[in-house]
């Protein structure tokens, strides 16, 4: 049993599983990672969701920003590699989701590395469709933009 607790950046279980979210997109990004680095702080991020384990101990976190009046963006999805396989990053994608259409916003986007084979995979299984890469990832050939339109 997964248990999803919305919160924000101070929570010290997001930062330590985005800490090592980091590490893992440092050998999978190789020297390209720093590029990506400096769009990855989250001291602004507002809304946070993190998943925790019948034990308590957390599992994966997702986060979201406004990147428009009524577009959010998703960043900072993150499952650790033993809990991989059991739908806590669905779980997690699911309510940042719900979460957005809450706030009233009608579009969520977001960016992955074409390296990133599970989150692709993760992302056209919920429907969301690749789109020309936009903002500071308009030029990264190695970046692979997704948006989906939000329905109440």
């Amino acid at each position: 049993m997964y248990t999803p607790a919305r919160t924000n950046s101070d929570n010290l279980d997001f930062q330590n599983l985005v800490s090592k979210l980091d590490h893992d997109l440092a050998l999978k990004n190789g020297t390209a990672n720093a590029f990506f680095t400096q769009y990855n702080k989250i001291d602004t991020i507002k809304n946070v969701v993190v998943v925790y384990d019948s034990d308590g101990q957390a599992v994966g976190c997702g986060a979201m920003k406004a990147y428009a009046d009524d577009i959010i963006e998703i960043k900072r999805m993150f499952v650790l590699a033993d809990k991989r396989g059991k739908g806590i990053a669905s779980q997690i994608l699911s309510e940042l989701q719900d979460w957005a259409q809450e706030l009233g916003y009608k579009k969520c986007i977001l960016e992955t590395g074409d390296k990133m084979i599970e989150a692709i995979g993760l992302y056209k299984k919920h429907q969301f469709n690749i789109i020309p890469n936009y903002g500071q990832y308009k030029n990264i050939e190695n970046s692979i933009c997704f948006e989906k339109e939000l329905f109440s």
